[in-house]
Order: structure tokens, then sequence, then C-alpha cells
């Protein structure tokens, strides 16, 4: 995988509406999956309980929270983007998301992004609307899509 590099904002804004590279797996362990729902506090047996996944899910094992794998964007972005002249970046919102597929665990999940939008934002910085499409691997459904908005200051 490669990265995308920019000196600056104004080098940056050239990638307008292109593609970032494809991101690294990241696998999603049950440990991953039981600390996520501790942060939120959504226990749903269909999540946490492994013993009763295997006997009543239709997947037979624990899947994902579906925002887990929206709180995976911001990491895998910054996996992808080096802006050397960036003193902040902060997540804005989401415009759209959905989840076409379920998450099993021990599945890994990578990133195929693009540039969509990219507008000034107050004076020193830039709001950017990414398109994000998160890949399961051996699976044909993304595991989530969604436009993501961020801020980054320099």
């Amino acid at each position: 995988m490669g990265k995308l590099k920019c000196k600056n904002f104004e080098d940056f804004k050239k990638n307008e509406g292109k593609p970032l590279p494809t991101g690294n797996w990241v696998l999603v362990t049950q440990e991953m999956i039981n600390t996520f729902a501790e942060a939120t506090q959504d226990f749903q047996w269909v999540h946490v309980d492994v013993k009763r996944t295997a006997k009543e899910s239709p997947f037979k094992k624990p899947i994902a929270h579906g925002f887990l794998s929206v709180s995976l964007l911001s990491k895998m972005l910054m996996d992808l983007v080096i802006v050397e002249s960036l003193v902040m970046g902060v997540n804005y919102g989401l415009n759209k998301v959905r989840f076409p597929h379920p998450v099993p665990v021990d599945s890994r999940l990578r990133l195929h992004s693009k540039i969509t939008k990219i507008e000034a934002y107050d004076t020193n910085g830039l709001k950017i609307t990414w398109g994000c499409s998160v890949e399961i691997e051996n699976i044909e459904k993304p595991a989530c899509v969604a436009e993501f908005v961020s801020l980054m200051f320099e």
C-alpha cells in the first residue's frame, strides 16, 4: 500500500476527485468487538456472546457493530494520507452511511476511498469529504459505505 504524501494544503488540494491508495488490512477480533461494546455500552448478544451466536445466529459467530467499521474510518484514512503542514485534524461528521454486509469476527477489512470534495474552512483549514467503502476480505458486499467529512488545519 502506498500513501498520499503532500507538503501542504495547496499540494493536497490537487487530489480532489482522485482515489487514494487501497488501505492495509485490519483484523477485527473478538477482543476489539468486546472493547467496542464496553465503550458504547452496546452488549447485544449477536456481538459479544460467542456460544449463543454459534447456536442462534444465522452468521454462526459474532459480528462487529456496524458503527465499529465507521469508527475505523479515521484511522484508515490517517494511514493513507500524510500532509506535512498539518497541525490538527478532527472528525466533522457523516453525510451518508450504510452497512451492506455484517462483519463476522476475525474478518479482515480494508479501505477503498477517494477525496470527493475539498472546501476552505475558516482561515487555516479545509473541510474534506471522503468517499469510503470498507471491503471485507472474500465477501462481495462491503461492510460500510460512507461519505465521511473531516476538518484539517495548517
